[in-house]
């Protein structure tokens, strides 16, 4: 039964009449717009071995192959429409050609195609969510091998899927044969029409006593995606739109689906009735419901929805009366395919997609529902793969749970599989924003920049200081809407960048320019003083530059190679020991050793004059007269850098 899944997805596809007279291509046509999708592939191909490459086969070839999710085939029949070289496709064909690409494990080849639907349609959810993910196989990369799977026994030769937790019991739909005649062969496939059976399993995990849940509740119609009340006594299920019990399709040729609602009476389920909100035009399916059991999410096309099939929540009343559904909205939905909810304990949603980042066909995501902002997270390999995986469910206190899958390897065409999540995902969102800070006039980078980043409100989110070249990586909460980075140094006029974060998405290449403040001494400082560092001194009756003088000289001249334009006088003095003129030579000694140190280490002799002022500026009363302590005397021999011009 390959593929029933997607009817449970409310898909509808457009039929697309050739104009050709032939009988032939009238009659595969006709199957094809009857959603006799099987019968339909046997003739197109058919119709291909005899010379017909048209456009419209092609596309129809394409489109059968995809919707019975033979993605090989239906890749092949998209590149034939494709190679017809007209530029006037619909871009919905270039999505799907993208994604059969995937289940080839062609990704590169996919990106490219995904590409060109961002260019055909760029304001589509699934153009942008792959533009702002560009990454994804990577970040894909960093969830995987999270989970531990094993093909249960259960499984028969066709498809097997939809489980779901029903007190000791699992419950799921299957398409084994039901032992009767071919009036319960669905034309999209060629396959039995699904029934709800249940297993038992042991304490060693094998299934025993599989078998079906209730006559009652399987009829000549597909029955499945069951979700259950704790106390075991409600149960709703889908089931197609049928009338006593009998297969009925709508005037488009659509079988709908509905959810319907049976509670447990003496051990059989009864008081089958269907929910307020089913509809004759739509379908509503694969029911589950959150901890309390006052919300029901469900998969559905009906009016407002944005894709093929949309998540969708509805209110259960006391009374046990519904609200009204709410679309989950575009966080959640695309407008390709999300359906298969499955809501755990603490309000993730588990759902399955080919409209978000994934590795083909339908891959399984996860979300929190408790946070608006959340991202969709794929759950990685070796849960998801190239094919299709869906109808997941967990029990969040054991780790294990149960999904789908119609993977190479498998039993049927569908199979359950079991698993043990061996680690949870972490749902913690954080944007990462990385950029550099350099200077503005010599574009050098700059280190030890504070970087802060504010919200929309001005409210602080995170704050970091750049690296020894200038780049800077934080992450912060994750966000939609107007964010600004403002950075500030000493000596510079603070700098900022505003950017849009749409969905989650991160941020890099950005660069702030920062503007140097001209803080320089005015004119008559000295700078041993305005730098705070220790003074210049000198040995008693000696000029030569002392080791520890050198280290505050050395600052004197970083100084002035920051500021180019500054021009000093050294001054040096003596103390009051010797006579006037002795002490006049060797203070002018002192002044020029100190200015041929500043100018062998790189500063401009343009820049620098000196002069000597031996002992007529003391900066204490040790004069002749005063008998003083050699410390004191100290003080007084000394080099300054007065600023003059």
């Amino acid at each position: 039964m390959k593929k029933t899944r997607y009817i449970f997805c409310g898909l509808a596809v457009m039929a697309i009449m050739a104009n050709a007279q032939d009988k032939k291509i009238k009659k595969a046509d006709s199957k094809f717009t009857s959603y006799a999708y099987a019968s339909a592939i046997r003739s197109y191909e058919e119709l291909v071995k005899d010379g017909y490459a048209e456009e419209e086969i092609y596309k129809n070839l394409g489109n059968a192959n995809y919707l019975n999710a033979n993605y090989e085939e239906a890749s092949s029949w998209y590149g034939k429409l494709f190679a017809l070289k007209k530029a006037d496709f619909d871009p919905e064909y270039i999505y799907r050609y993208a994604q059969t690409l995937k289940s080839l494990g062609k990704y590169n080849e996919s990106d490219e195609w995904m590409q060109k639907f961002k260019v055909a349609k760029a304001s589509d959810q699934r153009a942008l969510v792959f533009d702002q993910n560009q990454n994804y196989l990577e970040q894909i990369e960093v969830r995987s091998g999270r989970y531990q799977l094993k093909n249960i026994g259960l499984n028969s030769k066709v498809s097997d899927f939809a489980p779901s937790f029903y007190e000791k019991e699992l419950v799921f739909s299957t398409a084994r044969d039901s032992g009767l005649i071919t009036k319960n062969i669905h034309k999209w496939n060629n396959g039995s029409f699904l029934n709800l059976y249940k297993a038992v399993q042991d304490d060693q995990g094998n299934f025993t006593n599989v078998d079906r849940l209730s006559k009652k509740l399987n009829k000549k119609t597909h029955e499945s995606s069951t979700a259950f009340t704790k106390d075991g006594q409600t149960m709703y299920f889908t089931r197609n739109n049928s009338v006593d019990g009998k297969f009925e399709r709508d005037e488009a040729g659509v079988s709908r689906l509905k959810i319907y609602k049976a509670t447990l009476v003496d051990g059989e389920w009864n008081n089958i009735e269907e929910l307020p909100f089913n509809g004759d035009s739509y379908s509503v399916a694969h029911p589950t419901l959150n901890k309390e059991e006052t919300k029901l999410y469900f998969a559905s096309d009906m009016p407002g929805t944005k894709g093929e099939s949309d998540i969708y929540v509805v209110e259960i009343n006391k009374d046990n009366t519904f609200g009204t559904p709410k679309n989950l909205g575009p966080r959640i939905n695309t407008e390709a395919r999300e359906t298969f909810p499955f809501v755990t304990d603490s309000d993730i949603l588990y759902f399955s997609s080919d409209g978000h980042p994934g590795l083909g066909g339908l891959d399984v995501f996860a979300t929190d529902l408790k946070n608006e902002n959340g991202e969709v997270f794929n759950v990685g390999r070796p849960l998801n793969g190239e094919e299709d995986d869906f109808s997941y469910i967990i029990d969040v206190e054991t780790g294990k749970g149960f999904f789908a899958s119609n993977r190479k390897g498998g039993q049927g065409n569908d199979d359950i599989y079991s698993f043990v999540e061996l680690k949870p995902l972490d749902f913690t969102c954080n944007i990462t924003i990385a950029g550099i800070v350099t200077d503005e006039e010599t574009r050098a980078p700059l280190s030890n920049v504070a970087i802060n980043v504010f919200d929309n409100d001005s409210k602080k989110l995170s704050t970091i200081q750049s690296d020894e070249n200038g780049a800077f990586t934080l992450e912060t909460e994750c966000k939609e809407g107007i964010f600004k980075i403002v950075a500030s140094k000493n000596d510079y006029d603070e700098g900022e960048s505003t950017f849009v974060i749409e969905k989650g998405g991160d941020v890099s290449d950005v660069e702030i320019k920062l503007t140097q403040v001209d803080k320089s001494a005015p004119l008559g400082t000295d700078l041993a003083k305005y730098l705070n560092i220790e003074p210049i001194y000198f040995d008693f009756d000696k000029y030569s530059i002392r080791d520890d003088a050198r280290a505050s000289i050395d600052k004197v001249l970083a100084y002035l190679s920051e500021f180019p334009k500054i021009n000093i006088q050294v001054r040096s003095h003596t103390d009051s020991r010797a006579n006037d003129q002795y002490n006049q030579l060797l203070s002018d000694n002192r002044a020029k050793a100190t200015a041929e140190y500043l100018i062998e280490k790189g500063i401009s002799s343009d820049r620098i004059s000196f002069k000597g002022y031996g002992e007529t500026t003391l900066t204490n009363s040790c004069d002749n007269a005063v008998p003083c302590s050699k410390d004191n005397h100290q003080l007084n021999r000394r080099s300054e850098f007065i600023v003059v011009e």
